[in-house]
């Protein structure tokens, strides 16, 4: 049996794993953190198109069940003037609606998820050196002194990601957006959206969008057109330290905006927000990329984890029908380059200009049929 070391335990790591291990091959997540992944303060909304790539490897109920339905996107300019209201996730109606949920349920969910299908994931085991011998058999070393050998390494660690740049060094890293970015929940019942709704607002100087969970409580983010934070920076501030800097963003604005940040308590936590728009070289030898460490779009189109997802999906699919590993990887680029680098480029543009969802067919109907196998004609003629 084909073995494979996943570097990360993030989303793409998780579902990487199940998709290769429904495939037939044996694979183990190593995770850097002690823990889970980083972000873990963040929330975020899973997709149609990231719910029908889990329904693929029998993922999605896992975490429907940790997250609540979002149906409809209101946008507001800062006079509160409502500019549209749209069904989230395109036609309304869709089988699979986008589910909000936060990073560290999400992990909670796919890391149960993957224990309950035997698949190991390692804590604790930073990824400092990888590389192949002569027999094409990779070996990795982590930076507690231990290190495992696999037939193929896939890098699923994230925007940061060190496999990016084993792969190939000249590789470009992460782009900043130009904004920080903060979320927060209100320590107490505040102003409600539309039911299953996002309340989106184009502020006079910044973005704001806010949900309401079942428990009545806001949850919120900001986008905040800043100079970039250095690490030591976001370690410093304060849930405090957030809220004096989001709140003169909102002040003059005639919306809820800097009420639900008033109302926030210490669940507020902030960072820059990154995208990689094209990554050269996505695999070599027995080492590729998945999710945001092949490529990772700004926030505004809220699909990082559903094209992660997609990633895991594709490649599993790739690895179980093209016995040769270089050709899969091969195959699994070619599956996902286009789409991919389309989305990170219709985000960039959404995020300069407001939260528009209209037009978006392409993105949020897309279908993985997990039985139908990876063709010639299928890799020569992808649709994006």
């Amino acid at each position: 049996m084909t073995s494979v070391a996943v570097i990360g335990g993030g989303i793409a790591g998780a579902v990487t794993a199940m998709a290769l291990r429904k495939a037939g091959l044996d694979p183990v997540v190593y995770e850097a953190y002690p823990t889970g992944a980083d972000d873990i303060g963040a929330f975020l909304t899973i997709m149609n198109n990231g719910l029908d790539a889990l329904h693929a490897v029998g993922a999605r109920a896992a975490v429907v069940d940790a997250s609540f339905p979002g149906r409809t996107v209101e946008v507001f300019d800062g006079t509160g003037t409502r500019l549209s209201a749209l069904p989230l996730g395109g036609a309304a109606g869709h089988a699979n609606s986008p589910r909000t949920l936060t990073r560290a349920d999400l992990y909670r969910a796919l890391h149960d998820e993957a224990a309950r299908r035997d698949i190991r994931i390692e804590h604790g085991k930073r990824l400092t050196t990888a590389g192949a011998g002569p027999d094409g058999r990779v070996t990795a070393e982590f930076a507690d002194g231990t290190g495992v050998e696999a037939d193929l390494l896939v890098g699923a660690d994230g925007i940061h990601s060190a496999v990016r740049s084993l792969i190939d060094p000249a590789n470009p890293g992460p782009r900043y957006t130009g904004l920080n970015i903060v979320y927060g929940y209100t320590a107490g019942k505040t102003a409600a959206s539309a039911p299953e709704g996002y309340h989106m607002i184009q502020g006079g100087k910044a973005f704001f969008g806010f949900t309401t969970a079942p428990d009545g409580r806001s949850w919120w983010f900001a986008r905040l057109p800043r100079p970039e934070l250095d690490r030591a920076e976001i370690s410093a501030h304060t849930p405090e330290d957030w809220r004096r800097l989001t709140i003169p963003f909102f002040a003059g604005d005639d919306t809820p905006s800097a009420e639900l940040i008033e109302a926030t308590g210490d669940d507020i936590v902030g960072g820059n927000a990154y995208d990689v728009p094209s990554t050269p070289v996505w695999q070599h030898g027995s080492m590729v990329l998945v999710g945001d460490a092949a490529h990772a779009a700004s926030p505004a189109a809220g699909q990082g984890a559903s094209m992660a997802i997609e990633d895991s999906v594709e490649l599993g699919r790739c690895l179980r029908d093209l016995p040769d590993l270089g050709e899969a990887c091969r195959a699994y680029e070619l599956l996902r380059r286009g789409r991919v680098e389309r989305l990170v480029a219709a985000s960039a543009e959404q995020g300069a200009r407001s939260a528009g969802t209209g037009g978006r067919e392409w993105l949020y109907q897309h279908h993985i049929d997990w039985d139908a196998p990876v063709a010639p004609a299928e890799i020569a003629d992808t649709p994006s």
